[in-house]
């Protein structure tokens, strides 16, 4: 599985209507730290292939979704369940911590 990526147009139906838990990471290219974070991402990803979404959400293309979820530092990874906000992250974090979240986050 692929990290998804979301933008305006298939944000409602990617992430707030999805079936599955939505993780998304909130990024920009000129962002050291989000480069940093973006392979933990990918593991990640793979790791849960078939039992979430794992997206990306660039923050410069798409500044109103990054409003919207009040994101004012970046990289922040944002969990959603059913639609809804149930955990956040900001800054660079391990792929081991993101699970431990995620399962915490999505029970």
């Amino acid at each position: 599985m692929s990290v998804l990526t979301l933008n305006n147009s298939n944000f409602k139906d990617a992430a707030l209507n999805a079936d599955k838990p939505v993780l998304i990471d909130f990024w920009a290219s000129w962002c050291g730290p989000c480069r940093a974070q973006s392979p933990i991402i990918e593991e990640l990803a793979e790791e849960l292939e078939g039992s979430a979404v794992i997206a990306k959400l660039n923050v410069d293309e798409n500044p109103e979704l990054a409003a919207q979820f009040s994101v004012m530092s970046i990289p922040t990874l944002v969990f959603l369940k059913g639609g809804k906000v149930v955990g956040r992250r900001t800054g660079v974090t391990s792929k081991a911590e993101l699970l431990s979240m995620f399962r915490l986050a999505t029970v």
